[in-house]
Order: structure tokens, then C-alpha cells, then sequence
């Protein structure tokens, strides 16, 4: 199997909806309002409700692992710069950055229907020479 070369870039799109961000919150315990609780958020500065970082988290991961067969996570940074809304478009684009033997560096970012981005990080991949 041929390993992805630095500029590889792989793009999907993704409409997180109100039942996704409730499903998430009975599954991990996190049922923090500003994610499942329309009347409170609508009063908080974001006014509605948003995504879990960790349920982008996931998304990313779900990218990755159909992208990039085979490759075993082994870091994971994120920064959430601004909210996710349900009902919007959302953009998760990975970019190969770098190669090293069997191991990559990836660019990973999530990014509303204005291009602005609500999650950012960097991770690496390892596959194990069969």
C-alpha cells in the first residue's frame, strides 16, 4: 500500500444537526445546555446551540481512518476558535504536511459555510511496515 504523499488534501462535508449534538451528549455524559438546550444557549453569547468539541473531534477521526487506511493515530492537537451550529455545512479538510519513513503529519480543520474555522489541530499517523 502506497503511503500519502506531503499535499495530499482530502475534503468532506458534514451537517451536524441538534439530534447529533444530543446523541453525543446521552453517549458521553456531556450534557453541558450550551450543547442540548436551545433556550439556554439563545441567551448565551454563541445564541444557540453548539457542537462538542469532542463530537468534531470524532469527525475528524472518522475522515482520517476512511481517508488513510491502516494509519494508527498517534498525537492529537485541536483548538476550537470559533462555535459550530447545527444546520450549517461544514467543511473538514485534512492536508498531508509531511512524510517521515511510515509515519505522516496531518493539517486538520473544520470550517463553517463562510470559511471561517471552528476546530484546527494537527495529527500523525503511523502504519506499520507489513
Amino acid at each position: 500500500m502506497a503511503l500519502p504523499e506531503p499535499g495530499t488534501v482530502v475534503v468532506r462535508h458534514r451537517v451536524f444537526t441538534q439530534d447529533d449534538f444530543d446523541r453525543f451528549a446521552a453517549l458521553s455524559g456531556d450534557r453541558n445546555p450550551i450543547h442540548v438546550d436551545p433556550g439556554y444557549a439563545a441567551v448565551t453569547r454563541f445564541g444557540r446551540t453548539v457542537a462538542h468539541g469532542m463530537l468534531l473531534y470524532s469527525a475528524i477521526c472518522g475522515v482520517v481512518a476512511d481517508a488513510f487506511p491502516g494509519g494508527v493515530q498517534q498525537d492529537q492537537s485541536l483548538v476550537f476558535p470559533a462555535p459550530t451550529y447545527a444546520g450549517e455545512q461544514m467543511t473538514i479538510r485534512v492536508t498531508v504536511l509531511a512524510a517521515e519513513g511510515e509515519s505522516r503529519r496531518l493539517a486538520v480543520e473544520i470550517t463553517d459555510p463562510a470559511g471561517a474555522a471552528t476546530c484546527t489541530g494537527e495529527t500523525s499517523l503511523r502504519w506499520d511496515a507489513a
